[in-house]
């Protein structure tokens, strides 16, 4: 059953950035959203402030002592840039970049205060009738005529009976008010209280489900690796506007880590190297790279994030789930040629763990120790050259797992994995004719046998890069080791071949590659097979689970 996937799109306007974040957990993937959010937003205040200082200073340099001063100071500033540019590698030497599981949980306390108690209205004096205020006022006359006093006495009595119903009304209406407040004073307490609940309760859910990730981590979940290493690439910090965008895939068979990187443009860079003033013009005067350092700090960027890339990896990963990384650079860019965007690979190497951790990175040379790994990439990167990934993820390739599609020359019951090996000896050597055919070539199987595989040797007469090539097929459901490539080398040197192909509807271990790094040797997997089926108009499917199915019950 397929696991669901959960995503969140995570935007920035004022940055202009733009993040998908995928993920297995639907907390998981909120709480890294949540995180993505808060880092972009403390980058976007500092870019404010940043703005801000920069507007002040300008307007302070409005005299040229100040102006003087101000180019020494930005001056300092690109120079500073390009030096963190040039210190990539090094700077993250210095970092764990184990993820502190601790960290991401949510240990905030509730923040919206307490309902302030309402402000109750006292409730006014009830009126007596004793008091001087409802007494009559008797002068002599009064007391002589009985009529006069008598009004005066009956006034008296009606002021007061009048201060008391209104008395009486006030009170009511107070008491009425007073008693709204405490309701309302209530139901916010009551939903004050809620609100703290919930937000305990999703805070323990999320902080649970952190643990729970880390327990999966630690148990070598696939998803989980993937996830972690996604943390791991998300938590670097580069200097500059990079777009460190990557995708990730993990197989649990192989323990290979394929990381698809996303490298920054030419033009990404920056040039600015020095600002001058110029007293006599009242005028700043700006000194950029040339040309030709441009291309350089360039490149050697790119070395340098390559094996920055990995090293936090192998670092992060305190289980020693991964035992080979393979690193696909990419970037895109404007074609000058086509004013189109395009997205180009420009680099790829497959470092293993115990190679990559005896390298000293401080000491190396960048560009020197990608070529000892037997990195692949133009020895200009800065050309933006195109070359074919060592491996590279192909989640769009929907032909590579149980429903799939099937053209007219293989029925759809067909399973390349499980084929009858002399079905299989006759579609290798029909694809590798169609191949070397083009070319004027042919090719002659040479010897079969019932484990699946099959021999074959083509031939390239092109004058300048043909000769014989050894051609090895293997019907396999499991991980090729490095016997199989230890064998094709073997046939190579003694057939005198130029080259050998070793092609097999599985998958390679990280040791067959690591062998064949700096030998003849071409290695396709499954669904390099698939695809050079399909560039010639045949459509297939690989399915090992089903495969092993089959094969075992015949």
């Amino acid at each position: 059953m397929a696991r669901m996937m959960w995503e969140a799109v995570v935007k920035h306007e004022g940055l202009g950035k733009l993040r998908v974040i995928k993920g297995s957990d639907k907390n998981i993937v909120e709480q890294k959203a949540y995180l993505q959010e808060l880092a972009w937003e403390e980058q976007w205040q500092k870019k404010l402030k940043a703005e801000d200082k920069k507007l002040k200073r300008e307007q302070a340099a409005r005299e040229k002592d100040e102006k003087k001063q101000l180019a020494i100071e930005k001056s300092e500033e690109a120079r500073e840039v390009i030096r963190s540019i040039e210190q990539v590698l090094h700077y993250t030497l210095s970092i764990d970049d184990t993820i502190d599981w601790e960290s991401l949980k949510d240990t905030s306390k509730f923040g919206k205060p307490t309902p302030s108690k309402p402000q109750l209205k006292p409730t006014p004096q009830k009126p007596k009738e004793s008091d001087p205020n409802y007494q009559p006022i008797l002068n002599l006359l009064d007391k002589v005529i009985s009529l006069k006093k008598e009004k005066k006495i009956i006034e008296a009595k009606e002021k007061f009976y009048n201060d008391h119903r209104q008395w009486e009304k006030n009170k009511q209406k107070i008491e009425e008010e007073n008693k709204q407040l405490i309701i309302e004073y209530k139901n916010a307490v009551k939903k004050w209280e809620h609100e703290k609940t919930v937000f305990y309760a999703k805070q323990k859910q999320n902080n649970l489900a952190i643990e729970q990730k880390k327990k999966d981590y630690f148990s070598g979940r696939p998803e989980t690796i993937i996830d972690y290493c996604d943390m791991v690439l998300a938590n670097s910090k580069y200097p500059g506007n990079f777009p460190q965008e990557f995708d990730l895939n993990f197989d649990p068979e192989t323990k290979i880590l394929i990381v698809e990187y996303a490298l920054p443009a030419p033009d990404h860079l920056p040039t600015l190297k020095e600002i001058r003033y110029i007293q006599s013009r009242d005028e700043f005067s700006e000194s950029h790279l040339s040309n030709i350092a441009q291309k350089k700090l360039y490149d050697d960027l790119l070395y340098q994030i390559t094996l920055r890339t990995i090293h936090e990896l192998y670092e992060a990963d305190i289980i020693q789930a991964i035992v080979s990384i393979v690193f696909n650079g990419w970037v895109k860019a404007i074609d000058k040629a086509t004013g189109q965007e395009t997205n180009t690979c420009v680099m790829s190497v497959q470092a293993g763990r115990e190679q990559f951790i005896s390298i000293n990175l401080a000491m190396v040379d960048p560009k020197e120790c990608f070529k000892k790994l037997k990195g692949v990439g133009s020895s200009k990167l800065h050309g933006l050259v195109a070359i074919a990934p060592i491996m590279h993820i192909s989640r769009k390739d929907k032909r590579f797992v149980t429903s799939i599609d099937v053209s007219h020359e293989l029925d759809e019951s067909v399973n390349i994995a499980a084929m009858d090996w002399e079905e299989f000896e006759h579609l290798v050597r029909e694809i590798f004719e169609k191949e070397f055919t083009q070319s004027g070539g042919e090719v002659k199987i040479t010897r079969a046998s019932r484990d699946g595989g099959v021999d074959a040797v083509a031939f390239d007469p092109d004058p300048i890069r043909g000769g014989k090539i050894v051609i090895q097929a293997k019907r396999y459901t499991n991980v090729v080791g490095v016997s199989a490539v230890r064998d094709l080398y073997g046939t190579v040197v003694n057939e005198g071949a130029i080259k050998g192909i070793l092609v097999t509807t599985a998958k390679y271990g990280p040791d067959a590659y690591e062998f064949a790094k700096d030998k003849p040797l071409t290695l396709l997997d499954g669904s390099n097979l698939l695809h050079l089926l399909e560039r010639h108009g045949v459509k297939a499917k690989i399915d090992l689970k089903e495969a092993k199915n089959i094969l075992a019950n015949k």
